[in-house]
């Protein structure tokens, strides 16, 4: 297998990124294109966040990419209904050509530029676009519920892959469209401003495509988008839209993004219980706060061993160095000793199957990219926040290469492109 990004052997089984006619807002039928704007589905987990996306703009894209009805079945018509009217009032148009679209995100000493183009799922994907967690069935089929309904892809997922480094190929393409008028350019409530400009030149797509067509990526965000793309091509004949997905390609040889956890909120387990059942096989030691210096700690430990800040009273608890004979009967020993050593793999295969049994659903788990939210509704509900510290890209990658997918949810990538600045239909 090719090393993650880098050349590969040519032919068929690279990256085939395609043009198209994206849908996007039209400027005078909105209050401005950052009201309309959302982080991705994913990301959106509080109630609070979601009322404050709707009442931002009654066009605000998180009505169709999280609709709001009784029943899975009423939310996908729901959304499938909401983007046909908006097509119809003429609040999303379609670009006048096919096109690949250029994409930057920048936020003080942050800056992130990429591609977006409808990636081709053809039958030698695997081994070219590498995952690197496990999904969660449920999810994949509500959002291919939901595109099936909508017909559309209504925001991209993040790949990234890494080229040589040089000002060649698609990255000659991005930095040279960069000096040109913008399509839209906005800044978003958390400080990120955002440009977006379409290469429609054959020339520069060839360009493109050259440089993409021996490349591997790795998916940096959006697995369950990825399934679901994976799982609608196999419904559909040859030679449809849904050939292709939606996704923002970065080279992080040049633009390298940021690596978070994504904790866990466990909605019925108090903070007293949980730390009684470890104390017998892992050091546990309270922290003085506040969550930043708590944090801290958690950094210093995760260098040494697994470890986990737990808090859920206003209190912060430290654990780590677990018993390794407990280690031994609980982590499999049928993957490579990398995985065997991820903070997520002892979290899962130790605390959450075998310490402390909870059932990995959602009436148990919570998934929260936001640190400072997951200990706010810890300490609203009663229940424990388990806090984690964020492993090393590389170590992501070597484990993709591998073909060895991580625990579910154990990163997170970043900058996440803005959901709402382009869709692609998949309207034939």
């Amino acid at each position: 297998m090719n090393t993650t990004g880098q050349r590969g052997s040519g032919g068929p089984g690279g990256l085939h990124l395609a043009p198209f006619q994206g849908l996007r807002y039209a400027p005078e039928r909105v209050g401005s294109l950052a009201a309309v704007t959302s982080p991705p589905y994913d990301v959106v987990v509080r109630p609070d966040g979601l009322d404050h996306l709707e009442s931002a703009d009654p066009y605000n894209i998180v009505r169709l990419i999280l609709p709001q009805a009784a029943t899975a079945g009423a939310r996908h018509q729901q959304a499938a209904d909401t983007l046909r009217h908006w097509l119809a009032e003429g609040v999303l148009t379609a670009d006048p050509e096919p096109a690949l679209y250029v994409y930057e995100q920048r936020n003080g000493d942050v800056l992130q530029r990429g591609l977006i183009g409808a990636l081709r799922l053809s039958d030698t994907t695997e081994g070219v676009v590498l995952p690197h967690e496990d999904v969660m069935p449920h999810i994949v089929e509500d959002r291919a519920a939901l595109m099936r309904a909508a017909a559309a892809n209504f925001e991209p997922l993040l790949l990234s892959y890494r080229s040589e480094g040089n000002l060649v190929g698609a990255t000659a393409v991005i930095e040279r469209t960069t000096q040109r008028t913008p399509l839209l350019a906005t800044t978003t409530e958390d400080g990120f401003s955002h440009r977006l400009w379409s290469v429609t030149d054959p020339a520069e797509l060839a360009e493109v495509q050259g440089d993409l067509s021996t490349r591997q990526a790795l998916i940096a965000d959006g697995h369950h988008r990825w399934a679901t793309y994976l799982r609608l091509r196999a419904e559909h004949p040859r030679g449809t839209p849904w050939d292709h997905g939606l996704v923002l390609l970065v080279d992080t040889t040049r633009y390298p993004l940021r690596v978070r956890a994504i904790h866990r909120l466990l909605h019925q387990l108090p903070l007293a219980d949980a730390l009684a059942a470890v104390r017998d096989s892992f050091r546990v030691r309270t922290i003085a706060g506040p969550l930043s210096r708590a944090m801290e700690h958690l950094a210093g430990a995760a260098a040494e061993s697994n470890a986990f800040l737990l808090t859920g009273d206003g209190t912060y608890h430290l654990i780590d160095r677990p018993d390794p004979a407990l280690l031994a009967r609980t982590v499999p020993d049928d993957r490579p000793c990398a995985w065997q050593r991820l903070d997520a793999t002892v979290l899962h295969a130790t605390l959450i199957d075998h310490v402390w049994r909870i059932p990995d659903d959602p009436a148990h788990i919570a998934y929260i990219h936001d640190t400072v939210a997951t200990v706010a509704k810890a300490e609203r509900d009663g229940g424990t926040a388990v806090l984690m510290h964020p492993v090393h890209e590389d170590v992501v990658r070597e484990l993709a290469r591998e073909g060895v997918t991580m625990p579910r949810k154990s990163t997170s990538f970043g900058p996440k492109p803005a959901s709402g600045l382009v869709l692609r239909s998949l309207a034939e």
